[in-house]
């Protein structure tokens, strides 16, 4: 069957990943996991504080800034040049009390002073259009995303 036919009209196909990438995490400690690419990548997860691991609010901060960055980064490269350095801090702190983090804060520092102030505005203009139609992750936060989870194993 395929997932055409598995996935009722207009749902989203929650089965796969792009470019059937197969992703996973794999418990190597207590409270430490390394999360897997088919790839090759990985990435070290554990709680915050944890040395050389990134806790999974860190890792949700990562993706948004750097989904941000792939989405801005031709605009940026068009008019600042290949070698334009750019970084993208993240933040926010949880709430406790709802165990999730009501706001996420994105500052994209880049050397705007080689542009007159027209250019400037337009290249702003077009970064921020940029993330707003291409940052999957920053479009599936503002928009909310279903989660399910199934438990697989022997009963």
């Amino acid at each position: 069957m395929t997932t055409e036919q598995a996935t009722p009209q207009g749902a989203p196909d929650v089965t796969s990943n792009a470019d059937e990438t197969r992703l996973w995490v794999e418990r190597t400690g207590v409270r430490r996991y390394t999360g897997r690419n088919s790839r090759g990548a990985e990435v070290l997860i554990g709680s915050v504080g944890d040395d050389a691991a990134f806790s999974p609010g860190e890792l949700l901060k990562i993706a948004l800034a750097g989904c941000s960055g792939l989405a801005s980064d031709s605009a940026l490269r068009h008019r600042l040049g290949d070698d334009v350095d750019v970084t993208i801090n993240v933040s926010g702190m949880s709430d406790d009390e709802q165990d999730r983090y009501p706001a996420l804060l994105e500052e994209l520092v880049v050397d705007l002073s080689a542009l007159d102030p027209t250019a400037r505005e337009r290249l702003l203009t077009v970064v921020h259009r940029a993330v707003g139609q291409h940052c999957t992750v920053g479009r599936t936060l503002e928009a909310g995303a279903t989660v399910q989870l199934t438990v697989t194993g022997e009963r």
